[in-house]
Order: structure tokens, then C-alpha cells, then sequence
């Protein structure tokens, strides 16, 4: 090869190495339409890149590989051991045969088929075994130097195993010699393998075996039309007749010696083996950067459905915290059991009656009305717990329930709810004892709040008649009426009983402490609900983080086609 050839080949395998990254890249975890043909497409362009493009583009030099397969029971292994004149490779007795492929090469060709050139994934052996994992190798001066010959299993066989092993070995092929026989010529099965073949350029041969005499003519004649429609009217095609094999699995030489001729012509002549390679060779690429586009497409078609069931997630949660915020500012919870043990604790009841602007006269009632009751200001507290817990859990279950509704909606989304761990569609059975901590641990950050703001003021008797207690639960309820509107007491229940308490802290600490001090306490309630929903959602999210989806990756794969093919329109023009 001349050194621009060789620089091009470098620049071939470099690109192609980018390709093959870009692919790795590719993740198809949903089931979206057609996923299934789309990963089976992925699977097929990686393992022909690792299989035959790349190792062939850096040893370009090496000899000609011919695989031989096609129609279960056409006589694939007595073929090759015809051709090589001893028995190399065991003709099947029974169907399908499960044994792995045999690769026949000259001695002084062997460095070329070691693990890191062709098929790395096979193990290489050089005895006899039944493994499909592995890779015989056999040497033989009967093979001229050049050339090896590759049995592969039958691409119609029952065994799947030996129909996937035997795709891969006819994708690593510089050469399929293609073995049927008068009774399969015409089988769906192996018509599919020469359609892909004929698509992406492999050079092709084929061998009609084990025919009568009285029926060449006719079958001959048959296949040859049925090999022009599709594609390969300039694939040679032998005839290999019917005849006594010998105790050692051969036909006689006459019967494979116009097959034999062509293969040692093949192998004598550098330049028709480099024909033969390069047209292979350059269809693969062709194909492979083709073909990438469609998985390009199917890949942002994920990324797209990833971004719509996470937004479906993130705004079901969203919902679900601005309804609980909501609720803790705007007088919701200060009904019920909550109310009632508020107006116990400062008898609101009588203390809202007078409500007016004779600020100092109420205080000094509403000091005598909570002296004393350390117990009810706990049995507040009990009640706004339980309150805040209700709340919480009613809306993190509904959150989980439109979740699961949106997701529902998509076959993505019902494939992972299908498969995901636990019943997304309801809270998660930690909550209640997660949320039951949340709230006591507001509530204690809120007595802090008092305590530490209420330091300079701890012997003064308006500070030691309410009490921690009672100016932290007075200061829950503040918090709870943010957003009411405290104008008197017109504004109804949830209004006043804010009032009763506003008036108990600014007695104790002033107007501005006492808005710094709901402002702070709002802030870390809200800071606890959102770390409870966050844990939630996440549910969800993180069911969609492991799927390792790149949004970017079908760029760049798109990106390295274009450089593929950039490199090999540039090998064409030097060549021309």
C-alpha cells in the first residue's frame, strides 16, 4: 500500500473508531414503536465494526476470508472438506449440528487470526470442540496462503445460538460462498442473508450442491434469474453434482475442482483478492454509515419520551408542593382539631369578641388567659402535627397518582411502571413515619426560633407568662394564616385565631421580630416539605436516571457518519 494509502486507512480507522464510540453511546431502554427492530439494528452495526470493519481496515494485507454457509443440510462442511482435500470440520449426522465454527488457513497465514483481528469475542482453539463461543482454528498446507476458508452453522437452523453465530460470521466475511442445494435454493431464510449482502456490497459466491444431473439445467437456471432480481446477477455460481463421498467426508476432486480453481485464483492474484476485500470492505462502510441514522433517530425519539415522562413527573410533585404550601399559609389548617385547641389555649373565643385596636388592653387579657396552660399549648402542637402530616400525605399521594396516570398514557411509561420495584402509583409506605419526623422537626426548629429570639427576654414576665411553648404554637399559627389577610375580626377563623397569636408575639417581641420570625419559620417548613417530595419524586426521576440516556449522543453519532463518509469519499477520489 502506498503511504497515502496508508494515511488514508489511518484516517478510515479513525473515524471508524469514533463511529464505534458513538454508537456505545447510543441507549434504547424505552418501548417506544419499532424499539425492537432499532436495537437489534444497534446490536448489529456494533458487532459488524468490531467483527470485520475495523480489524479488516488495520490489516487490510491480510488473507482473503471466505465464509462458507447457507441452507441447513446443503452440505456445507463436506463442501470445505472437499476443498481442502482432508477432513477438517465434521459434517452434521443429525440437525441442526451445535459446534463451532472451523476456520482453515495456511500455516504461514496464522498470525493473521489471532484474538485482536477478526472476531474477538470467539475464543481461539485448535482442537475439535463443541463450543459455539469458540473459534477452531486449523492449520493446512492445502490452503494456499492468501485465503482461508470459515465453516460457519446454517442460518436456517432451530437452534437460535447457531443462526446468530452463524450472522455474525457471514457479517465478518470478505467472500460468502453461499451453499444450498436444489431442494433449499429456493427457502425464505438464507434469500434474506443475500438481500443484506447484496445491500451492503459483500462479494458473493454461490455453490449449488448436491444436484442431479436430470436437474441442473432447470434449478440452475431458476436460481440464477432469482440471484439477478435481487441484486447479485455477477456473483459466480457453481454447480456441485451429486457423488459417492469417501469414508473421510470428501466428494471427489472432479466435483469441486471449478469452485477449488476460483478460490486458488483468487489467492494467487493480489490484486483480485484486494478487489474482492475493498468491495466488501467499502459496501460495510457504506451501509454501516446508512444505517446509523435511523438508530440516530430512534435515540432522540427516546431522549424526547425520557424529557416528557420526566416533566410528566416533575409537575405532578410540583403541583403537589404548591398545593401543601399553599394550604400551610392560607387558614386551611386552622379548622378543625387545630382550631379547637387553639381557642382552648388562649379562649379565642371571647378574646375575638373584643378584638379592636385597644392593642394594650388585649394583651394584658390574653396574659392571663394562657397562665397556665403548658398543657394546652402541647395539645396544639399535637394537633398541628397531625395536620401537617394529613396534608402532606394527601397530596404526596395524589402526586403519585397523576404520575402514574401520565405515565400510563405512553407505552414507555407503562413499560417502566411495569418493571419498576414497588408500586409507584402510591406514596412510598415510608412517608407517614418520614413526614411524622419532618413536622417535629419543624416544630422544634420553630421553638428554637422563640428560644433563641427570646434571649434577651426570658425574665421578663410577658416572655415567662406565654412560655416557649405557647409563643411557638402561636407562631405556627401566624404562619399558617400568611397569606389571609389580617385586617380584624371580620376575617372570619382562620384569620382571627392568626390574630390572637400575632398580637401574643408582638407583646412579647415587636412587630418587625415577629414578621422576621413567620418569615423564617414559613421558609423552613416549606424547606422540609420539598425535601419530602423531592424523596418522592425521585421515585420516579430515578427510575428514568439509570437508563443512562445521552439527549447529545444522536448528534454525535450523526456527527461520526458524516466523518466516516467524509474520509472514505476521500479514498474514493485518490483511487480515481
Amino acid at each position: 500500500m502506498t503511504a497515502a494509502g496508508e494515511f488514508d486507512s489511518t484516517r478510515m480507522v479513525t473515524a471508524l473508531v469514533r463511529l464505534h464510540q458513538a454508537l456505545q453511546d447510543i441507549a434504547l431502554p424505552l418501548d417506544l414503536a419499532g424499539v425492537n427492530e432499532q436495537r437489534r439494528s444497534h446490536s448489529a452495526l456494533v458487532d459488524q465494526l468490531e467483527d470485520y470493519v475495523i480489524p479488516r481496515m488495520m490489516t487490510i494485507d491480510a488473507p482473503l476470508l471466505a465464509v462458507v454457509g447457507g441452507s441447513t443440510g446443503a452440505g456445507k462442511s463436506t463442501l470445505v472438506n472437499s476443498l481442502v482435500g482432508r477432513r477438517v470440520t465434521a459434517p452434521g449426522l443429525l440437525r441442526p449440528t451445535t459446534r463451532s465454527p472451523v476456520l482453515v488457513h495456511n500455516p504461514a497465514d496464522a498470525h493473521w487470526f489471532g484474538q485482536d483481528r477478526l472476531l474477538p469475542e470467539l475464543k481461539r482453539v485448535e482442537h475439535a470442540t463443541d463450543d459455539p463461543k469458540a473459534l477452531q482454528l486449523v492449520a493446512s498446507d492445502d490452503v494456499p496462503a492468501g485465503l482461508a476458508i470459515l465453516d460457519a452453522p446454517d442460518v436456517d437452523s432451530v437452534e437460535e445460538q447457531n443462526r446468530l453465530l452463524a450472522a455474525q460470521l457471514l457479517a465478518a466475511a470478505d467472500l460468502w460462498i453461499f451453499v444450498t442445494s436444489a431442494a433449499r435454493y429456493a427457502d425464505q431464510v438464507p434469500w434474506e442473508f443475500l438481500k443484506a449482502a447484496a445491500e451492503r456490497s459483500t462479494a458473493v459466491a454461490v455453490v449449488l450442491d448436491r444436484t442431479p444431473h436430470d436437474a441442473v439445467q432447470t434449478v440452475a437456471t431458476h436460481l440464477a434469474r432469482m440471484l439477478a432480481a435481487r441484486g447479485l446477477k455477477d456473483s459466480p455460481l457453481f454447480i456441485v453434482h451429486e457423488g459417492q463421498v469417501t469414508s473421510e467426508g470428501l466428494l471427489p476432486a472432479q466435483h469441486v475442482a471449478e469452485v477449488r480453481g476460483w478460490l486458488d485464483m483468487l489467492a494467487d492474484d493480489a490484486a483480485a483478492r484486494h478487489a474482492v476485500v475493498t468491495q466488501t470492505l467499502d459496501g460495510a462502510v457504506r451501509a454501516l454509515t446508512f444505517n446509523v441514522h435511523p438508530i440516530a433517530d430512534a435515540a432522540a425519539a427516546q431522549a424526547d419520551a425520557l424529557v416528557r415522562l420526566r416533566s410528566d413527573a416533575e409537575a405532578a410533585y410540583a403541583n403537589a408542593r404548591s398545593a401543601i404550601v399553599a394550604a400551610t399559609a392560607d387558614g386551611t389548617l386552622l379548622r378543625g382539631e387545630v382550631l379547637a385547641r387553639w381557642q382552648e389555649f388562649v379562649g379565642t373565643g371571647e378574646l375575638l369578641k373584643s378584638l379592636d385596636n385597644r392593642v394594650g388592653k388585649l394583651r394584658d387579657r390574653m396574659v392571663n388567659a394562657v397562665k397556665g396552660k403548658p398543657q394546652q399549648a402541647e395539645r396544639v402542637s399535637v394537633a398541628v402535627e397531625s395536620g401537617l402530616e394529613l396534608l402532606i400525605l394527601e397530596h404526596a399521594e395524589a402526586a403519585a397518582e397523576r404520575a402514574e396516570a401520565a405515565w400510563q398514557q405512553t407505552e414507555a411509561g407503562r413499560g417502566l411502571l411495569a418493571d419498576a420495584p414497588g408500586d409507584l402509583g402510591r406514596a412510598s409506605r415510608a412517608l407517614r413515619s418520614k413526614a411524622e419526623r419532618a413536622v417535629r422537626d419543624w416544630q422544634q426548629d420553630v421553638l428554637e426560633m422563640v428560644r433563641t429570639e427570646g434571649e434577651e427576654k426570658k425574665s421578663t414576665a410577658r416572655f415567662l407568662a406565654y412560655g416557649v411553648n405557647g409563643l411557638g404554637v402561636s407562631l405556627m399559627v401566624v404562619v399558617f394564616a400568611d397569606t389571609v389577610g389580617l385586617t380584624g375580626a371580620e376575617v372570619g377563623s382562620a384569620g382571627g385565631s392568626a390574630a390572637v397569636g400575632q398580637k401574643l408575639l408582638e407583646a412579647v417581641f415587636g412587630d418587625q421580630a415577629v414578621r422576621d420570625l413567620a418569615a423564617r419559620a414559613r421558609a423552613a417548613l416549606e424547606q422540609r416539605v420539598e425535601a419530602l417530595l423531592a424523596e418522592e419524586e425521585s421515585r420516579y426521576t430515578g427510575v428514568l436516571d439509570v437508563l443512562a440516556v445521552d439527549v447529545a449522543a444522536p448528534d454525535r453519532l450523526r456527527q461520526a457518519a458524516r466523518g466516516v463518509d467524509d474520509v472514505r469519499y476521500a479514498m474514493q477520489r485518490t483511487l480515481d
